[in-house]
């Protein structure tokens, strides 16, 4: 199997989703979505801020180089879940993926990525975090520079915001 066709095995067993969320109970939630994972052995379930994403793209690219480190045993963090969070923050540090991406109680916009997880799976994360709306998931380019710090000359030479997350997660392979 070339690289090719083992990136759209991957790509096929993802799914993404937005929320519009109001979390009242952190640990329920949290709770909702380990019995989820459990259910199915191969299911990771991560939700993140909606907020510090740049479209849909960029969190499949971040999801993608996630799995892939795994399978070459290159991973950051010892949870997919977690490890799809620090992609998708371009950051190397947990603790400061966390402060990006990181839930908390109260509303906000969730982007929920599934892993290896039934077709269903959407559905019942809607059943707890709420209506599924993937607009929350279009990149807020003022936002997201605050968040990333990204200089307009930064975005300027990149192009749009999501290719230049994009890029900043896949530099996260030369970085050791």
């Amino acid at each position: 199997m070339n690289q090719s066709q083992m990136s759209s095995k991957i790509h096929d067993k993802i799914q993404i989703a937005g929320f519009k969320s109001n979390i009242k109970d952190f640990n329920g939630v949290m709770e909702k979505i380990s019995r989820i994972s459990r259910i199915n052995s191969d299911c990771v379930v991560q939700i993140m801020d909606a907020d510090g994403i740049a479209g849909r793209k960029h969190v499949m690219h971040a999801a993608i180089h996630a799995v892939n480190a795994f399978q070459r045993n290159e991973n950051i963090a010892k949870d997919l879940g977690l490890e799809i969070c620090v992609r998708t923050s371009a950051q190397r540090q947990i603790s400061r993926a966390l402060d990006i991406l990181g839930i908390q109680e109260g509303e906000m916009n969730i982007c929920a990525v599934a892993v290896g997880c039934d077709n269903g799976v959407m559905v019942k994360l809607g059943d707890f975090l709420g209506e599924m709306d993937d607009s929350v998931l279009e990149p807020d380019e003022t936002v997201l520079k605050k968040i990333y710090n990204i200089s307009d000359m930064e975005l300027e030479t990149i192009g749009s915001i999501e290719r230049l997350l994009m890029e900043k997660t896949s530099l996260l392979i030369l970085e050791k």
